[in-house]
C-alpha cells in the first residue's frame, strides 16, 4: 500500500516564518521574540496539547447546519436526497438536485480540503504525542490520546471514501524538504482505504475507554471505534463499491483498477459480522434502543422515537457531535405570522410526498396495501399524539404509524412548541395562512409539508447524533439478507425497530405481517424500514448512492401540496419540480485544484 506523507501545519508555520525572517536587517535577526509557541512548547503542556487534539475535532461535521452546506462541514444529505427539499436557491442542495454542480465548486472542494486538514494534524499528533512532557501528560493520557487521534483520521477517511471513493492514504509527516515525487502520488485503490480505515480503527479500539472519561461526552470511545468500522465494511460490502462495472473506468494512471470489478459476497458477510461483534460487546449494557415508557403504546412509540433525538447521549447514541450550532431548529419552525417569536422560524425544509407517504400506517402496512385502511381523500376528526384534542384532519394523515407524527408537520396540525401564546398555534400553510407564501416567499415550505423530526422546545447549542443503534441494527439484518438470506436474526432485527416504533412486527403470528418470503422481498422491506427509521438523519442520501437506486430514486418529479391555493385545493397533490441525477453523481468529483496540482490525481468517471 502507498502512503502519502503530509508536512504538518506546524512545520510549514515555520518554514513560512523562516522566510519572512530572511528579508528583514540583521539586527531584528538577532532577536528571538518571547512569544513565539514553537513545536516542543506545544508538547510541553497539558493545555496546548488538549488545544491541538482538539482542533483534530474540529472538523467533524456538524448536520445542524445544512442550510449552509459545508459550513461546520455539514452536508447536503437531506435536501439533496427524495426527503426533503429547502425553498432557499442558495442551498448546495439544490445544485446536486438539478445536476448543475461542477469540479471547481468551492463547496466540492470544503470536505477534500478541510477532512485531509485534520487527518494531517491527526498524523502529527500520533507521530509526536510519546513525546510530551510526563510532568504534564501521563503515559496513560498518551496513549489514550494517540488512539483517539488514530480513530479520528480513519474517521475522516471513511468520510472522504463515502463522498469521493477511492483517495490518497497519508499516515506519514512528511519534512520541508521532502521531494516533490513524495507528495504527488496517486489514489490507492477503494479496497486499500477500506482496510486502512478498519485496521486503524482495530489500533484505536485497543487503548480507548468504553465510555467517556469525566463524562466528555463527544470523545471518541470502544463503541465508536466499532462502530465505524462496521460502517466502513458495510460501505465496501454495497453495491456501489463492490463489483460495480459502471466504475471500470476509474482507473490510475499506471493501470490499477481503484474499484473491484469482481463482486464478492464475503464483503456483505464481513459487515455482519462486525455488526454482530458490536452488539455482542455493547448492547444492551453500553448501548440499548431508547424508549420512553408509557401505558398508551402509541404514545410511547411516538415519544421513543422522537425523543432519541433530542435527550442528549441516551443509550442509542454512539456517536454525536456535541454542542452543535442548531439552524435545523428555524428551518424545521414554520412561520407561525402572529403569534410570539419564540414559536416563529423559518420553516424552509419541506418533505416531500414521496416522503410522506413511504410511513406506513398505524397497522404496520404500506399505504398501497389495499388491506391497510388508508383513505386518499376527507377530513376525518383525528388526535394526533401531539396534540390536545380531535380535530378535522387530511384523510391521508390519519391513522398513520408514530413516526410519520414525529417526522412531518402537515397542514393544520397543532405546533409542537405553543410558546407564551394564548391561542392555539396551529399551523397553517395554505397560500393565506400563518405560514404560506402570502407571508413570505423565502421562509415558507416549498412542499406543504414541513420536516419536524429533531425539533425541541430549546434547541441551541444541543448534540448532533449521527449514529444510533437502529442504523446497525438495520445494517446487520441487510449484511445477513444479502450473504446469509433466511438467517432468523434478519427479521429479529428489523423486528426490534418495528416494535420500538409501535408497529406490527413480521411473522405468522396473527397480530404479525406476513414475513417476506424471499431474498428480494426482504430486500425490499429492510430498504423500507430504514427510508422511515432514519427519515431526516443523513442516511438516504448515501444509501441510495451506495445501493446505485439514487439515479432511479432521486431522478424525477418531485410532488406537494398546492401552495398557491386555500381550503380544499390546498390538497391537491402538485407537481413542485423535477430533479436529474447522472451516472457521474454517485461519486462527487475531486476539486479541479488538485487534479491541476498532480497529475497522478485522476478524476471520477463522468467528470
Amino acid at each position: 500500500m502507498k502512503n502519502v506523507k503530509f508536512k504538518s501545519n506546524i512545520f510549514l508555520a515555520i518554514s513560512l516564518g523562516g522566510l519572512l525572517l530572511s528579508s528583514s536587517c540583521s539586527g531584528f535577526l538577532d532577536q528571538v521574540p518571547d512569544n513565539v509557541l514553537t513545536v516542543d512548547d506545544i508538547f510541553k503542556s497539558r493545555t496546548y496539547v488538549d488545544n491541538y487534539l482538539t482542533q483534530i475535532y474540529a472538523n467533524i461535521p456538524n448536520e445542524l447546519a445544512q442550510r449552509f452546506v459545508g459550513t461546520q462541514y455539514s452536508g447536503a444529505w437531506t435536501a439533496g436526497s427524495d426527503e426533503a427539499k429547502y425553498t432557499w436557491d442558495f442551498n448546495y442542495a439544490n445544485n446536486l438536485n438539478k445536476s448543475t454542480w461542477a469540479t471547481t465548486d468551492g463547496t466540492v472542494a470544503t470536505f477534500w480540503d478541510n477532512y485531509y486538514k485534520s487527518i494531517r494534524n491527526a498524523t502529527d499528533f500520533i507521530d509526536k504525542i510519546d513525546s510530551a512532557n510526563p510532568a504534564e501528560v501521563t503515559d496513560a493520557m498518551k496513549t489514550r490520546y494517540k488512539a483517539e487521534a488514530r480513530a479520528l483520521r480513519a474517521m475522516y477517511y471513511f468520510w472522504l471514501v463515502r463522498l469521493y471513493g477511492p483517495v490518497p492514504l497519508v499516515n506519514e509527516v512528511l519534512p520541508v524538504d521532502a521531494p516533490l515525487n513524495d507528495v504527488l502520488l496517486p489514489r490507492n485503490s477503494f479496497d486499500e482505504c477500506i482496510t486502512f480505515i478498519t485496521t486503524e480503527l482495530d489500533i484505536a479500539y485497543t487503548d480507548l475507554p468504553v465510555t467517556p472519561v469525566d463524562d466528555e461526552y463527544g470523545r471518541i470511545t470502544k463503541g465508536m471505534a466499532k462502530a465505524f468500522k462496521q460502517q466502513a465494511l458495510h460501505l465496501a460490502a454495497s453495491p456501489l463499491f463492490n463489483g460495480n462495472r459502471d466504475l471500470s473506468g476509474l482507473i490510475n494512471t499506471d493501470g490499477t483498477h481503484l474499484i473491484n470489478q469482481t463482486y464478492d459476497i464475503n464483503k456483505w458477510r464481513a459487515s455482519a459480522e462486525a455488526a454482530k461483534d458490536f452488539i455482542d460487546e455493547f448492547v444492551p449494557t453500553t448501548y440499548d434502543l431508547y424508549v420512553q415508557p408509557n401505558a398508551d403504546p402509541f404514545l410511547q412509540a411516538y415519544n421513543s422515537t422522537r425523543y432519541v433525538m433530542s435527550i442528549e447521549w441516551n443509550k442509542e447514541w454512539i456517536f454525536a457531535r456535541p454542542a452543535s450550532d442548531n439552524y435545523t431548529q428555524y428551518d424545521r419552525t414554520p412561520k407561525h405570522v402572529g403569534f410570539t417569536t419564540d414559536v416563529q422560524g423559518g420553516g424552509a425544509l419541506g418533505a416531500t410526498q414521496k416522503m410522506v407517504d413511504a410511513y406506513f400506517m398505524a397497522n404496520g402496512k404500506s399505504i398501497a396495501d389495499p388491506s391497510s385502511g388508508y383513505q386518499p381523500s376527507g377530513f376525518p376528526e383525528y388526535k394526533a399524539p401531539f396534540d390536545t384534542k380531535a380535530r378535522s384532519t387530511f384523510a391521508p394523515w390519519t391513522n398513520r404509524e408514530p413516526r410519520f407524527y414525529v417526522g412531518i408537520t402537515y397542514n393544520r396540525s397543532y405546533w409542537l412548541n405553543q410558546g407564551s401564546n394564548t391561542n392555539e398555534v396551529i399551523t397553517v400553510m395554505e397560500l393565506s395562512g400563518n405560514s404560506g407564501r402570502k407571508q413570505s416567499t423565502s421562509d415558507v415550505s416549498p412542499t406543504g409539508y414541513i420536516v419536524r423530526k429533531n425539533v425541541v422546545a430549546n434547541g441551541s447549542g444541543r448534540g448532533s447524533v449521527q449514529l444510533r443503534l437502529a442504523q446497525i441494527y438495520l445494517d446487520y439484518a441487510e449484511a445477513l439478507n444479502e450473504y446469509d438470506p433466511g438467517n432468523s436474526d434478519i427479521l429479529k432485527y428489523v423486528n426490534l425497530i418495528r416494535t420500538r416504533a409501535g408497529i406490527p412486527t413480521y411473522g405468522s403470528g396473527t397480530d404479525q405481517i406476513p414475513a417476506p418470503s424471499s431474498q428480494q422481498a426482504m430486500r425490499t422491506a429492510i430498504r423500507k424500514e430504514r427510508q422511515v427509521e432514519l427519515a431526516f438523519e443523513n442516511a438516504r442520501y448515501f444509501d441510495c448512492r451506495r445501493w446505485k437506486t439514487a439515479d432511479t430514486e432521486f431522478s424525477g418529479e418531485v410532488f406537494g401540496m398546492n401552495m398557491y391555493e386555500d381550503g380544499n385545493a390546498f390538497y391537491e397533490r402538485t407537481l413542485i419540480e423535477s430533479r436529474t441525477f447522472r451516472q457521474r453523481d454517485y461519486l462527487w468529483p475531486v476539486p479541479d485544484n488538485e487534479i491541476l496540482k498532480n497529475e497522478l490525481l485522476v478524476q471520477n468517471p463522468g467528470w
